[in-house]
Formats: structure tokens, sequence, C-alpha cells
């Protein structure tokens, strides 16, 4: 059994960094977690919905984490132009993030219908710019649709959007079932799937009742989440990393409403390892972590950056910490609680690639 690994940098393709004291702290912990590169999500307050606004959020984040590579993304929405596309590519943003209206955090401006932006989905083509789905539709009693289905019934208008425009890329963010997984595989080589830490260790039972395992889309069944498992196992280039690490105070998941959001980024790779370790597929982390995602997007490498890779060491005793004070001064602001907190998840990082 392997004691130690060394992989290059992991590529992280869907991560929240919130803003202000929030961002202060977690933005930090990005490199802390073994990642280079980071895929921003744009659902901040207001939303990220300008070319101008995408850049001086990253100029933010290349202050608090220089190590890092930030790739930016703007909110799907009415706003959103075919020139402001233009101009957004033209700057180094990368996609184009689409939320269903009030299905998650910061998303109650998403949207409800596509085809009014089957122009700008034209344009993203055109240009390079993939998009990004957040692969559920929202609840309706009335229509029997509900968190363990909401994804699953979202997977027919991927499927049109992938037909309208063969030459978009586009990803299904997060994705938790195995309709999802067999959906994505049937597409073609422009679909790509991010698949977070989370849900490769997950089902139904761990988040019910567990608000800092409470997320959207929610954990499923356990077929659902042998499906991920067995698609990462094989190797199949389109699934790749994408945390969709989401912090949040602790008062804010510990209530009668939690919000949506597990929080992974400090520890990244060594909650990787575990997970991967424990089904039997260590060899599979670097493609699915460092690799495929980078290959999918098309990325180039970042100019003078040098990756001295991660040594992850498997030890007896290395435990999750409690708690992440949001700031060093403002007790009031609160703290966030990580994925398996208090736990031992058996490797840690010796040697980051800074």
């Amino acid at each position: 059994m392997s004691t130690s690994i060394t992989l290059p940098s992991a590529h992280d393709f869907h991560l929240h960094v919130r803003q202000g004291e929030m961002m202060e702290m977690v933005t930090p912990k990005i490199v802390e977690g073994g990642v280079s590169v980071a895929y921003i999500m744009p659902n901040t307050v207001p939303p990220i919905k300008t070319t101008e606004q995408a850049l001086e959020y990253k100029s933010q984040l290349e202050a608090l984490a220089p190590q890092v590579t930030f790739y930016m993304t703007l909110y799907l929405s009415p706003e959103l132009t075919v020139e402001e596309i233009r101009k957004a590519a033209a700057a180094g943003v990368a996609g184009v993030k689409s939320y269903p209206r009030g299905v998650t955090t910061n998303s109650d401006s998403g949207i409800e219908s596509y085809e009014i932006y089957y122009p700008i989905f034209q344009a993203m083509e055109e240009v390079g710019m993939v998009l990004n789905l957040h692969g559920e539709i929202p609840s309706d009693p009335t229509n029997d649709i509900c968190v363990m289905n909401a994804e699953e019934r979202f997977l027919p208008q991927l499927e049109k959007i992938h037909h309208a425009f063969p030459k978009l890329k586009i990803v299904l963010e997060h994705a938790t079932t195995k309709a999802a997984v067999e959906t994505v595989k049937r597409c073609g080589d422009t679909v790509g799937c991010s698949i977070t830490v989370h849900h490769l260790q997950l089902i139904v039972d761990d988040w019910a009742g567990q608000p800092h395992h409470f997320c959207k889309p929610v954990a499923k069944y356990p077929h659902d989440r042998e499906a991920l498992r067995e698609v990462v196992s094989s190797g199949h280039p389109r699934f790749f990393l994408g945390t969709d690490s989401a912090p949040h105070p602790r008062h804010t998941k510990e209530t009668s409403k939690a919000n949506a959001g597990v929080f992974t980024t400090p520890m990244v790779l060594p909650y990787l390892a575990k997970i991967f370790e424990e089904f039997g597929h260590l060899d599979k982390l670097e493609n699915f972590a460092c690799q495929f995602g980078h290959k999918f997007y098309g990325l180039g490498p970042r100019e003078g950056f040098v990756d001295n890779g991660v040594t992850l060491v498997k030890e007896d005793n290395v435990v999750v910490p409690e708690r992440y004070p949001v700031s060093a001064t403002n007790e009031s602001a609160g703290v966030v609680v990580p994925f398996l907190t208090g736990k031992n998840i058996g490797w840690k990082i010796t040697k980051n690639f800074v």
C-alpha cells in the first residue's frame, strides 16, 4: 500500500471564495489544499455580470493568492449581450455560468428559459468560451420535482443545448447522479462534467440532519455515488475535479434553513487521496484532479509558473480542523466548519507546489 504519492498541483474547476472577510480567509487556503488553478464562480452579491467586474474580482483574488491562476466567469442573465461576450473573451474571461432561478446560493436572479440565450451561446461558441451549467431545475411539488430528482429532470435541457451548439464547450457542474454520468458520456467531446470531493463521499443519509454536508445539488442514492466513483475510476477524460467548495458561517448552517454548501478548500488533495484510496483507485487521482479539466478547457501553461508538485503522505492521525475563523480580529464574523470536521482522513500534504 502506498505511504506517499507525488502529483502535479490540482486544478479546481468550480470554486466559491465569496467576498470581504470570507474571501480574505478562504482565498489563501486554495494553495493549502494543493490547488494552483481556480475557476471562480460569479454568484456573488451582486453577481459578476460584466467584464470589468470579473477583472476587478480577479485582481482582488490574485493579491490574496499570487501563486494561483484564476479563471473568471460571468453570470448568465438578461443583461448579458453578445458584445459583452466578445469583450469578456478578449479579456481572458473563461466562461459563463448558468443558475436556474432559486436553486442554490445567490441564484434568485437565475434563469428560467434557455432559448432566449441562444444568441449568447452562439457568440460563446464562436469565441471559445465555456458554458457552465448548474444542472437542476427548481423544485415544483405540483410536478413531483424536488431536490432528489431536480438534476435528472434538467438533463434533457443539457442535451438540447448541446445539439443546438455542438461546438460549444459545456460543463455540467457538480454531477450527483448515475443519469447525469450516462448523459454526459453519450454527448460529444465538447461536453464535460465536474465532480466534487463531497459527492464522491456522501449519500443522502449523510446530509439528512447534517447541515455541514448539505449542498445543492444534494448527494443522492448509493447507486448514484457508485456511478460517480466508477466513471472517475475508469479514467474517462471528460470527468474532472470541480470542488464546488462553498463556505458559509456556522450560524447560517446550523439553523432550521441551512445554507447550501460544503467547505473543502483547505484540504482538497488530502480528502481526495482518502476517498480514492477507499475505492481502490489512487492511481486515477492525478488525471482526475490535475490533468483532465485542464485539457478539456484547453488551457495553456501559466507564464513563469513552475509546478514543483505536491507530495502527500499517509499517516495514522490526520484530523480535519473543527473550524476556521472567518476573521482573526472580528469574532462576530463567525467560523466555517469544514467537510469531515474532526475526522481522521489519514493523508496530509508534506510538500506543496510552491
